[in-house]
C-alpha cells in the first residue's frame, strides 16, 4: 500500500547533543529536537509531540471515514492527543495516549456516536502500533 519516511540526525551526545528531524513530505524539514525540547521547555519538537500529532490526526481521519460510512456528511471533529513518557527502569516508555475529542455531527444518536468513536480509537493505524494505554474522552455538541 503506502510507505512514508522520516529521518533524524543527532550531533553530539546526551544532554549536549542536538538533533534535526525531517519528513518525506517536507512538512518537517530539519526541525530541531533534543534534551531541552523533550524534557524541558526548550525550542524545537520531540518524539512524543510528533506521536501525539500523528495519533490525533489518524484517529480523527478514521472517525471521519467511519461517520461517512454510517451515512453522516456534516459536522466537525477536533481532537487533541496527550502522549505520556514515563521512566521505565534505566530508560523511558510511552505509557499512554489520551485522545480528547469535541465533535459536532448533525443528526447522530449519542449511543451510535459512542460506538463509532470507540471503534475508530481501537482501529486507527496509529492506535494499533502504540504499545500504550489509549483513552478517549469526547463531547458531542448537539
Amino acid at each position: 500500500m503506502t510507505t512514508r519516511s522520516g529521518s533524524a540526525k543527532y550531533e553530539g551526545f546526551g544532554k549536549d547533543g542536538l538533533g534535526h528531524v525531517s519528513t518525506q513530505s517536507g512538512a518537517l524539514d530539519n526541525q530541531p529536537y533534543g534534551f531541552r525540547s523533550r524534557f524541558e521547555d526548550g525550542p524545537g519538537t520531540n518524539p512524543e509531540e510528533l506521536i501525539a500529532a500523528a495519533h490525533a490526526s489518524c484517529f480523527t481521519m478514521a472517525l471521519s471515514f467511519a461517520l461517512a460510512r454510517a451515512g453522516f456528511s456534516a459536522g466537525t471533529l477536533e481532537t487533541r492527543a496527550k502522549v505520556t513518557l514515563d521512566k521505565d527502569g534505566d530508560g523511558f516508555s510511552i505509557t499512554r495516549s489520551d485522545l480528547d475529542l469535541t465533535a459536532t455531527i448533525d443528526g447522530i444518536d449519542p449511543a451510535q456516536f459512542d460506538s463509532i468513536a470507540a471503534d475508530a480509537k481501537a482501529n486507527c493505524p496509529v492506535s494499533k502500533v502504540l504499545n500504550a494505554e489509549i483513552t478517549l474522552t469526547h463531547r458531542l455538541n448537539q
